[in-house]
């Protein structure tokens, strides 16, 4: 029986020996000149960019669970700075969905997970007596278009991000419409 990776790799070597990466050629930099952050939703990897006409090369796009900026000097922002000051990103837009599974995390039942899958008690105490509050940090949102705002303030008063337009929006993952919770631009 074929195992995950070997099944992949096997594609790839097909995939590369036909030429078939040639329709995806494109620079590094984004020709839309904009960075997406949205969710790591299976949902959305298709949709999201077919319902918004995003075509290889034209955006860059950083994916996170609910994607949520969680912290000021994360690799979410750092990721997001760098598609501004070296990739030539002019505007953000982070972009939450409906039925958003951050919606629903228990931190607790997660905390039961790990030890199910062989995570020592010990590791738990030692990362909460080292100032990680694990159920802080996984805890989810209860309103989406409230946590995509949160996200989109935090970006727009970073010290470091320039004056530019930071959106927020919230995709149906199944028809893939689009609502507008923060629009960006001074003269909304």
């Amino acid at each position: 029986m074929a195992r995950l990776l070997d099944e992949i790799i096997d594609f790839n070597r097909s995939f590369v020996d036909q030429s078939k990466y040639e329709p995806y050629l494109t620079s590094k930099f984004p020709d839309k000149k904009f960075v997406i952050l949205t969710c790591m939703d299976t949902r959305l990897i298709e949709l999201l960019p077919a319902s918004m006409n995003i075509k290889n090369g034209d955006v860059k796009m950083i994916k996170s669970a609910g994607g949520v900026v969680s912290t000021a000097f994360g690799g979410i922002m750092r990721s997001i700075i760098v598609a501004i000051y070296e990739l030539g990103a002019e505007e953000v837009l982070v972009i939450g969905h409906y039925d958003c599974g951050m919606g629903n995390i228990n931190p607790h039942a997660m905390k039961d997970k790990f030890r199910e899958r062989g995570i020592a008690e010990d590791t738990l105490q030692i990362l909460e007596h080292s100032g990680l509050n694990i159920e802080h940090w996984l805890r989810g949102f209860d309103d989406v278009s409230e946590s995509i705002r949160k996200s989109v303030s935090l970006i727009r008063h970073h010290p470091l991000v320039p004056n530019i337009p930071i959106h927020g929006l919230v995709i149906d993952p199944k028809t893939g419409k689009l609502d507008v919770v923060d629009k960006g631009y001074l003269d909304n």
